[in-house]
């Protein structure tokens, strides 16, 4: 079984892909947090969401969790442009309600979309060259 202490397994692309790393903090309160989770696992979360993500464009997004610390990982092809995607993406049906539910449990500005609360991470170290 995966999980946090043995590792998660990726799946291999045919194209070149490249990494984007985002943070985003949610609110401070163990029951918000735990309604995040819930409204995260797969028998919850929207279909038209998921088609979305995937209709721009982006291969896979992880999103890990660590007290109130979120860090959401996108795999996209090398060519893919992320912001063109993430701008195309806020405009697709109920993109903008799934940022609204789920707005009461983040640190961000009400109303914002995806691209605006989740911030791009610098990356500080990479072991291969």
């Amino acid at each position: 079984m995966e999980n946090k202490e043995t590792g998660y397994p990726m799946k291999p692309y045919s194209v070149p892909v490249k990494r984007y790393c985002r943070t985003l903090d949610l609110k401070d309160d163990p029951e918000l947090i735990a309604e995040y989770r819930r409204r995260h696992a797969k028998e919850n979360f929207w279909p038209e969401i998921l088609a979305g993500i995937k209709e721009v464009g982006i291969l896979e997004m992880d999103i890990y969790i660590r007290g109130t610390r979120l860090m959401m990982i996108l795999e996209v092809p090398a060519d893919l442009d992320l912001d063109e995607a993430m701008t195309r993406l806020a405009t697709l049906p109920r993109q903008q309600e799934w940022e609204d539910f789920m707005s009461v449990f983040q640190q961000a500005a009400p109303g914002a979309s995806s691209a605006e609360k989740w911030q791009p991470m610098e990356r500080v170290f990479h072991l291969y060259d």
